[in-house]
């Protein structure tokens, strides 16, 4: 298939095919003609690569998962360099929820003091309309 149509069938851009490429992330053959040419390997390392961004990676972090899959894996999270950015990434995400709770206990007790200083608000008077 050429690029625009595994474009399509992946939901992504040319553009970030190109990119991905330039990176070295997704082979580049060409044709006869010049035209890039892929296969259904390949949609399955843009699906890949997507699914992890979706995910939050970065895109340097999928590049062991492409490259188990570039092994011939099955699978791209099969091998131990995929399971260990699994594993940074789950450290991270606990220190990332770590953090919020420490910032959310901050903002409920500023609140709360801000709630306790705050003088009470005037009872609503009841206008008679006549």
């Amino acid at each position: 298939m050429r690029i625009g149509e595994l474009a399509k069938r992946a939901g992504t851009s040319t553009r970030t095919l190109r990119y991905y490429e330039s990176r070295g992330l997704l082979p580049a053959r060409r044709s006869v003609n010049g035209y890039r040419v892929y296969g259904d390997d390949d949609l399955r390392l843009v699906e890949q690569i997507r699914t992890l961004q979706d995910f939050g990676f970065g895109l340097e972090e999928t590049r062991p998962f492409v490259e188990c899959l570039r092994a011939g894996h099955p699978s791209g999270d099969s091998c131990p360099a995929s399971l260990e950015v699994y594993r940074d990434k789950l450290a991270e995400l606990d220190a990332l929820l770590d953090r919020l709770r420490e910032v959310r206990a901050q903002v409920s007790a500023r609140l709360a003091q801000a709630e306790a200083q705050a003088p009470p608000e005037p009872e609503p008077r009841c206008q008679l309309r006549g």
